[in-house]
């Protein structure tokens, strides 16, 4: 069987808390064997601890992984405090990375000065926290790319160094680029499989063109982004659901569904900078 990492989930949200234990033994029937829960806010550091000791307790499930952060779509709600808190949580637990953070300047809200400000303050905080903590970072974007590449500019976050994915990629093609120029895999969800997603489809063919597979893990950012062929199934999506990430990319690559699985895995390690034994 094909074995996978699905790099983005968030699992551990409440939706999940009647059905988790199924769910969980789907994605390893679908060959899942990894998942990272990533961070949205402080208050819920504790929940993603739980699932993913949780997690372990179930006979056939996908081995669970924190990766803490702040999220900049609730820069609203995050507090000063909360980034100390980051801090402690990454020494006293660990994490696989720093998750999610960004920029997002997608809602007007988030546009407003004050709070862009704010955005920026917190990225750049949490850079600054996996440099010291030398861990990678898993970025999340919407229309703020190049202000992102700024940050990490004058940052000196080198993601070739430390690791680190942009997640749900949706830039453009000179856009994605310059993220795995830098160092970072693109997080391929299942937005992939849209067929009106034109814009991420030249955008993923022009970094395959240049970097070829080497480029891009996949994620399912569940329970977001189900894949087209899931969406007559009506419930929110899932780690099991990877598969079809998978399949579209390698028909868009022209490539084995299984040579395909084993470099998306490889890809995955060096982005979160673990060693994961495919077998």
């Amino acid at each position: 069987m094909m074995k996978l990492i699905d790099t983005h989930t968030h699992f551990d949200v409440p939706e999940y808390a009647q059905n988790r234990k199924a769910f969980a033994q789907s994605a390893h029937d679908a060959g899942v064997r990894h998942l990272v829960l990533i961070g949205l806010m402080a208050q819920y550091f504790e929940r993603m601890l739980a699932v993913k000791d949780e997690l372990a307790t179930f006979n056939q499930a996908p081995m669970a992984h924190v990766a803490f952060g702040l999220h900049p779509l609730y820069i609203q709600e995050q507090e000063e405090k909360d980034l100390a808190l980051l801090d402690e949580y990454l020494t006293r637990f660990g994490s696989v990375a720093i998750a999610e953070i960004g920029l997002d300047t997608y809602p007007k809200a988030l546009q407003e000065a004050e709070i862009f400000a704010k955005q920026k303050a917190f990225f750049i905080e949490q850079v600054a926290l996996a440099k010291h903590h030398q861990l990678p970072i898993l970025l999340h974007i919407r229309k703020s790319h190049a202000e992102v590449l700024q940050i990490l500019t004058e940052q000196k976050y080198q993601a070739s160094q430390l690791g680190g994915i942009a997640h749900s990629f949706s830039g453009g093609e000179q856009e994605a680029l310059a993220f795995v120029k830098r160092g970072f895999k693109l997080g391929i969800t299942g937005q992939i499989t849209n067929p009106n997603a034109k814009k991420l489809h030249r955008a993923v063919m022009a970094v395959f063109a240049k970097y070829g597979v080497d480029a891009f893990v996949i994620e399912t950012d569940c329970p977001d982004m189900m894949p087209v062929p899931c969406q007559h199934l009506g419930h929110f999506n899932e780690p099991a659901n990877l598969r079809w990430v998978l399949a579209h990319l390698a028909t868009m690559f022209d490539i084995e569904q299984e040579t395909l699985a084993r470099k998306l895995w490889q890809n995955s390690c060096e982005a979160l900078r673990v060693d994961w034994n495919y077998e």
